[in-house]
C-alpha cells in the first residue's frame, strides 16, 4: 500500500511550457538520482552542500575571538550533524524534510541570504571585540542602519525593548547595530528572490516542477482542492512572516517571566540570535510566495488540459472521459 500511495503522489508533477520537454528533463534527472547507483556529479553536489552547511555553522566560532574549547567542540558537533542531515536528505531516493530540493536555485538563494547575514554580523562582532573604536566599513554601516531603523514600533526597537533592564549602553548599541544590519541584508535578499519569482524566473519554464518532491510535507490528496490549500498555506506563511518581527520580541519579553531572560551578551549567541531573528520571517515570506507560484502553475496546467480536451472531437473526448 505504501508503494502504491507513493507512486500515486509521485505522479502529480506540474509542468510549465512544453510537456514533452519537461517530462524528458524530469525523467533524466530522476533516472540519475533513483537508479541503482548515483552519478559522481550528484554525489559531489551532495557533499558540497554538506560542506557548505558545516562551514556556515563553524564560521562564527572560527572568526570570533575568545571562544572556549567546550563551545568549539559543541559547535563542531553541530556542524557535523548539520552536514550529515543535508547530505542524507539530498542523496535519498525519496524526499524527507528539506523542501524545494529539486527546484533550484531556491534553496541556494535561502542559503546565500542566511550566510550573508551570519557573516556580516560575525564580522561586526569581531571588529568590535578586537577594537571597540574601529571605524571599518561594516561597523560604520551597521551603526548607521541601526540608528535609521531604531524608530518607535520598529522591529529593531521592539527587539531592543525585549532585552532585560540594566544592560550596558554599549551592548544595547551593539544589538541595535547588529539587528539593523541583519534586517537590511535579509530584506535585500528577499526583494531579489521575490522579484525573480514574480518575473517568472522561478520556477523556470523549461524545468519540470514536482509537488511531492519539492513539498514532501504537503499531501495533495488530503482536504480541499490542491490549489486552494496551496493558496491558503501561502497566505498563512506570508502573514506569519510579516507579523513575526513584531511579535517575536514581545514573546521573548513575556518568556522572561518563566525562564532566564535572553541577554545576547555572548558574541556567539548574539550572532545566531540576531541572524535567525532576521532570517526566519523573510524565509516564511519567500515560502509563501513560492507556494503561491506553485498554485498558479497548477491552475495554468489545469486550464491547458481543459482547453485541450475541449478542442478534441466529441467521440475522442468521451473516450478520454
Amino acid at each position: 500500500m505504501g508503494n502504491i500511495v507513493s507512486r500515486m503522489r509521485h505522479a502529480l508533477p506540474v509542468w510549465q511550457g512544453d510537456t514533452r520537454l519537461a517530462r524528458s528533463a524530469w525523467s533524466g534527472r530522476t533516472a540519475r538520482r533513483r537508479g541503482n547507483g548515483f552519478s559522481m556529479s550528484h554525489v559531489a553536489q551532495c557533499l558540497l552542500r554538506g560542506v557548505c552547511i558545516a562551514l556556515l555553522v563553524l564560521f562564527p566560532a572560527l572568526l570570533l575571538p575568545a571562544i572556549s574549547q567546550d563551545v568549539a567542540q559543541g559547535i563542531t558537533l553541530l556542524a557535523l550533524m548539520a552536514a550529515v542531515v543535508i547530505v542524507t536528505e539530498y542523496s535519498a531516493s525519496y524526499p524527507g524534510l528539506v523542501e524545494f530540493r529539486d527546484a533550484r536555485p531556491y534553496n541556494r538563494w535561502r542559503f546565500l541570504i542566511l550566510a550573508a547575514v551570519v557573516l556580516a554580523v560575525t564580522m561586526l562582532q569581531r571588529d568590535l571585540l578586537l577594537d571597540p573604536q574601529t571605524t571599518s566599513f561594516v561597523t560604520t554601516a551597521a551603526f548607521a542602519l541601526g540608528n535609521v531603523l531604531d524608530f518607535p514600533f520598529s522591529p529593531v526597537r521592539l527587539l531592543v525593548f525585549s532585552l532585560p533592564q540594566g544592560l550596558p549602553d554599549a551592548h544595547i548599541a551593539n544589538v541595535t547595530a547588529a539587528a539593523g544590519l541583519a534586517y537590511i541584508l535579509s530584506l535585500m535578499g528577499a526583494i531579489f528572490v521575490l522579484g525573480s519569482m514574480l518575473l517568472g524566473y522561478w520556477p523556470r519554464n523549461e524545468v519540470a516542477f514536482n509537488v511531492w518532491v519539492n513539498l514532501p510535507n504537503f499531501d495533495p490528496t488530503k482536504g480541499v482542492d490542491v490549489v486552494q490549500r496551496l493558496e491558503r498555506d501561502a497566505q498563512v506563511n506570508i502573514l506569519l512572516g510579516i507579523i513575526l518581527p513584531f511579535s517575536l520580541p514581545v514573546l521573548l519579553h513575556i518568556s522572561t517571566l518563566l525562564v532566564q531572560p535572553m541577554t545576547l551578551q555572548t558574541p556567539l549567541a548574539l550572532v545566531w540570535g540576531i541572524s535567525l531573528w532576521a532570517f526566519i520571517p523573510v524565509n516564511l515570506i519567500m515560502r509563501g510566495v513560492a507556494m503561491h507560484r506553485i498554485a498558479q502553475l497548477v491552475r495554468a496546467q489545469r486550464r491547458r488540459i481543459a482547453e485541450a480536451e475541449d478542442a478534441l472531437p466529441l467521440p475522442v473526448r468521451s473516450a478520454y472521459s
